[in-house]
């Protein structure tokens, strides 16, 4: 046991010797120790429940951080595709509400509508309806109607079938008032007028003074008249002179004929009137020029036709607007006819037509300055004696003396001529005055 090397090790379990076999394999390099964990003072060990729950600190590679923030950026999208998912599981019912009730109302929209008014408001819902053909009704308002801007009077679209109420008209002027109303002057002034100073110096008083100097009569202590007429021989000037007028004053001119307030069915012809005054009351200051107002403002007497009364009560409400309990303000009234003997005496009484403007046949001094604005612009020949047509007897009124003006010009131009001659006149006055006096030729049609 002795004999063998010290501490009982074997030779060939050293280290540093070689093995007997001569093996090629190099040596490894010597590698240092690994660094320190910590450095500083050593830290003592913690003991107890704390020490088993505490967990390590771990700092994460950056790779691990990109992957971290990408997760999270998922997550909010999922959370978002999650509340978007349930918003529109919610808001389909109604979504789907909507579009069956926006179609139900084009439905509605696209059938016919009639026009009616609105009398009396029940409630939210509910409301007394009328339209001219029939009676009264109570229907329902539709939920799209925009409840407040309701209110009696009011026009209204209903359905054709139900009557019920879809629509409110925004435009409360009636279509025939808004083209009544002037919208661009005449061209006609006071100087186109020939004579007639007399009259135009009236009508100034009555229409246009009170209208741009209304203190003169404060101070003088008188009203100024509501209205005039103008009545005389036709062709003698009295529209041409309401053409004037709207064309040199500055206030709303509104002109009707009398024949446009008579309406086909029962009460239109009243409700015309009384919304073309409160249009001239809203436009004010205002004239209103009603021509021809014979049509409507003849005697009253018993009728027999449905016709001829609502005619009669057009005139009645005519005569309640020109004289009631409602102050006309700045709107003044201009009349016009050339039967003025067939009109009510309650409509030109004072109080309602306080000016009555006669308009006769020309003198020879208003039918010299006829003549004069009438042949201003045309090419006369040397020969043309305008006093013969002057001077003479028979009775000429404006439009017939404007006739023969034109007539004589279209002689001219028959002939090719660039100037009218006396000829011209002569035939052109024997035309006129046989077409007015003669007229067609008897039994040309029997």
């Amino acid at each position: 046991m002795g004999q063998g090397t010290p501490g009982g090790l074997n030779r060939q379990g050293l280290p540093g010797d070689r093995k007997p076999d001569g093996g090629d394999k190099k040596e490894k390099k010597f590698e240092p120790a690994a660094p320190p964990a910590r450095v500083g003072r050593k830290q003592r060990k913690q003991k107890g429940p704390e020490a088993a729950a505490r967990l390590p600190t771990v700092t994460p590679l950056s790779k691990c951080k990109l992957r971290l923030l990408k997760l999270e950026r998922i997550k909010d999208y999922l959370l978002m595709e999650e509340e978007f998912v349930a918003n529109q599981e919610r808001l389909k019912p109604q979504e789907e509400k909507a579009e069956e009730d926006r179609s139900k109302v084009d439905d509605l929209r696209g059938s016919p509508m009639s026009v009616g008014n609105l009398e009396e408001l029940i409630d939210e819902s509910h409301a007394i309806v009328s339209s001219s053909v029939g009676p009264e009704y109570y229907v329902g308002i539709l939920s799209f109607v925009d409840k407040d801007q309701l209110e009696p009077g009011c026009a209204i679209l209903m359905h054709n079938k139900v009557l019920s109420v879809v629509g409110l008209l925004q435009d409360e002027v009636d279509p025939m008032v808004s083209v009544m109303k002037v919208e661009k002057a005449p061209l006609e002034s006071y100087a186109d007028i020939g004579g007639l100073d007399a009259q135009i110096q009236e009508i100034k008083e009555a229409v246009e003074l009170p209208l741009t100097h209304p203190e003169l009569y404060e101070d003088i202590g008188i009203k100024p008249p509501k209205g005039v007429i103008l009545y005389g021989e036709p062709g003698t000037g009295k529209t041409l002179l309401a053409k004037a007028v709207a064309n040199s004053t500055s206030a709303t001119f509104l002109r009707v004929v009398g024949s446009e307030l008579i309406q086909k069915y029962l009460g239109d012809g009243p409700k015309l009137v009384r919304e073309l005054f409160r249009v001239a009351d809203d436009l004010s200051p205002s004239i209103v020029f009603i021509d021809e107002i014979d049509a409507v403002g003849t005697k009253r007497y018993d009728a027999h036709s449905g016709g001829e009364r609502e005619i009669q009560r057009t005139m009645l409400e005519l005569l309640n607007q020109l004289d009631g309990f409602d102050s006309r303000g700045d709107v003044k009234v201009i009349l016009a006819t050339n039967r003025i003997e067939s009109l009510d005496p309650a409509l030109l009484r004072p109080g309602r037509i306080d000016r009555k403007i006669e308009f006769p046949l020309p003198d020879i001094k208003t039918r010299r300055r006829i003549f004069q604005i009438h042949t201003s612009r045309m090419t006369l020949a040397d020969d043309v004696n305008l006093e013969e047509f002057v001077m003479t007897k028979d009775e000429f009124s404006g439009a017939d003396i404007k006739a023969i003006c034109t007539e004589a010009g279209l002689l001219a131009l028959r002939e090719r001529r660039m100037k009218v001659t006396h000829a011209d006149f002569k035939k052109a006055k024997d035309k006129v005055m046989f077409k007015k006096k003669e007229g067609v030729p008897e039994g040309l049609y029997m």
